[in-house]
């Protein structure tokens, strides 16, 4: 982890790294860059020659930034147990859609449109399923399996043996299940054309032509506006549901978008964005729906319209 001798160049320069685990490990981009921040806070805190003495100064600041994530995962839990409807993790505009001015850093700060890479790692759907796992699962996991640190390096971070840390890895990779055939982008955007194309007709038979008929659909509101509380489970109750909303939300606008690095929509009203749905695609039909409705989610999304 990190380079050895690191100067001050390199010190900011392990930031975009940082960022990255942060937000797997934790799902929102405001609490990566407040765990990075505090992370280098923390090093900066650190007398001269301590810091001198540190031979790995990258190593170190990821093993901060885990343990403050791993304190920040306990701490969720219970916060999330309070959190009014289903808890979904901050949806990702393409960087090239970034609502700059939202996401402005006063102090200067590299924008987090730069710094995380979307990949198959922060798709909702893996997202998801991070989510089922303990803290320390998930750590040891997105570490090994997406970050390939070593399990010694991992356990410095865990403060546990590289072997337990190895059994965590092996706990949370069942979690994920048996791995799918991959999807194709085009064969998502396919899909997701689909359901654009029916929602906005309000056809519910086309609805339920592309949605799997055990498929699942999870909204986020946070409280903060009307939403479903509980999953909407079923091909034919979710298409009711679109077409009730398209009917009671007039002027609702649909845009195909790229969401956490594949494609999904974006519903604007009035030029704002309202809601961003994420979808995961087995067979050709839609298996499960996220859409993310807090206000506090979206503001990367602002009101960037082409």
């Amino acid at each position: 982890m990190g380079t050895v001798g690191a100067g001050a160049e390199d010190i900011a320069g392990e930031q975009r790294q940082l960022i990255n685990v942060a937000y797997r490990l934790l799902g929102s981009v405001t609490e990566a860059e407040d765990a990075v921040q505090d992370a280098y806070a923390r090093w900066y805190a650190l007398p001269r020659s301590r810091r001198e003495e540190i031979l790995s100064p990258g190593a170190w600041l990821t093993t901060v930034t885990g343990r403050i994530c791993l304190d920040l995962l306990g701490s969720a839990r219970a916060r999330r147990e309070r959190y009014v409807g289903a808890w979904l993790p901050e949806p990702l505009p393409d960087r090239t859609e970034w609502d700059h001015a939202a996401g402005a850093d006063p102090a200067g700060a590299v924008d987090p449109a730069d710094q995380i890479v979307l990949d198959e790692s922060v798709t909702m759907a893996f997202l998801v399923v991070l989510e089922s796992m303990t803290p320390a699962e998930r750590v040891a996991f997105v570490l090994h399996d997406v970050f390939r640190y070593s399990f010694a390096e991992i356990a410095d971070v865990l403060d546990r043996t590289p072997a337990a840390c190895k059994q965590l890895a092996s706990s949370a990779r069942r979690r994920v299940g048996v791995a799918r055939a991959p999807v194709t982008t085009a064969g998502r955007a396919d899909v997701v054309r689909h359901v654009k194309a029916a929602w906005e007709a309000k056809d519910i038979a086309a609805l339920v032509g592309v949605l799997n008929p055990a498929a699942v659909m999870t909204a986020d509101g946070g409280g903060m506006v009307g939403t479903v509380l509980r999953p909407v489970e079923g091909g034919v109750r979710i298409a009711e549901y679109m077409v009730a909303i398209a009917d009671k939300a007039p002027g609702l606008e649909l845009l195909e978008r790229s969401v956490n690095g594949v494609p999904g929509l974006v519903a604007l009203r009035a030029g704002a964005v309202m809601t961003v749905a994420s979808f995961d695609v087995s067979d050709g039909r839609v298996t499960r729906i996220w859409a993310v409705r807090n206000p506090e989610k979206l503001r990367p999304w602002g009101h960037n319209t082409p």
